[in-house]
């Protein structure tokens, strides 16, 4: 019988002996046995004769899915959602801490380091202490050397840490359980610190200006010394140690007595529990001293254990 010849010719099978009659064939062999073709000559779909590779496809279903109307939906309710959890953060960390006021206390230069850091070092020779204002808006760190940062601190702290370990690894004492104790100590007598500093001034009813980020500043600044301290005892001994822990002690006391005489003032409010108003410079004395005297405590306290 003659097909049509469209396509692909048909070809005439070759006869292929039969098995011998004694074994069981299990699959017929078809090995030889042409395509399966349709009554029009042409190889059937489900015949594959190097079709289309599985990338193609699924790039098509890449396609079809942003195609979707349901799948687009379902984005932009996913995307909706996401937007709406980062609202959500946002405003509960804008509660408990102003970014714009965190950049107040990082606006510093060069200029105003070099000169932060002669203060906390050689305190007795500057003279004007008052912080500046504009328009009821203390000046930034850059502008005004007296306003409080958290950029020293922070490097200050960092310091301290890594100056540890250095002094940890000199005296084969050096171990990541000592050096993270180390570490969460110092970040532990801060908030010790500032926690006593604020519920102090809440008690006492002593009226400031003071903020958190304040406080955290001027606690900070006791890190400065402490490297100083440290730095000296590496090198000179015990000896060396012991007049730098007087020396930062002193320096530390005296900018810190002077820098919160201008910041902590008297209560304005009538006093509830029966003190007279001139009582109170004398409470805004009393704390200003007790937080002055609290620094050299800490400072032996962190870095008597790293000169020996």
């Amino acid at each position: 019988m003659d097909l049509p010849h469209h396509g692909y010719r048909a070809t005439k099978p070759r006869a292929r002996a039969a098995p011998p009659a004694g074994d069981s064939v299990l699959f017929d062999d078809t090995s030889s046995a042409p395509p399966v073709m349709n009554s029009q000559g042409f190889y059937t779909p489900g015949h594959n004769m190097a079709g289309p590779p599985n990338d193609m496809h699924g790039g098509s279903a890449v396609n079809n899915l942003f195609t979707d109307p349901m799948a687009n939906a379902a984005m932009m309710y996913g995307s909706s959602i996401a937007n709406q959890g980062k609202d959500i953060v946002n405003k509960e960390i804008s509660r408990f801490m102003s970014v714009n006021k965190l950049k107040y206390f990082f606006a510093v230069d060069t200029r105003y380091v070099l000169k932060k850091l002669m203060i906390l070092m050689f305190p007795y020779t500057h003279q004007d202490w008052e912080v500046r204002y504009h328009r009821d808006t203390p000046l930034t760190p850059r502008q005004d050397v007296n306003a409080p940062d958290l950029y020293i601190p922070s490097m200050a702290f960092i310091t301290y840490i890594l100056l540890a370990g250095m002094a940890l690894g000199i005296q084969k004492r050096f171990s990541p359980e000592v050096l993270g104790l180390c570490a969460s100590t110092a970040l532990v007598w801060i908030i010790i610190e500032v926690l006593i500093m604020l519920l102090s001034l809440y008690l006492l009813t002593v009226h400031s200006d003071l903020s958190t980020f304040d406080l955290i500043a001027y606690s900070g600044y006791k890190y400065v010394g402490m490297i100083f301290t440290v730095l000296c005892g590496l090198l000179f001994g015990s000896d060396g140690y012991y007049v730098a822990l007087v020396w930062s002690s002193c320096a530390l006391m005296f900018f810190i007595v002077r820098s919160l005489k201008m910041k902590i003032l008297p209560s304005i409010s009538s006093d509830s529990m029966g003190m007279g108003s001139n009582n109170k410079p004398q409470l805004r004395l009393y704390i200003t001293v007790a937080t002055a005297v609290f620094q050299p405590i800490i400072i032996y306290w962190l870095t008597s254990h790293l000169v020996r």
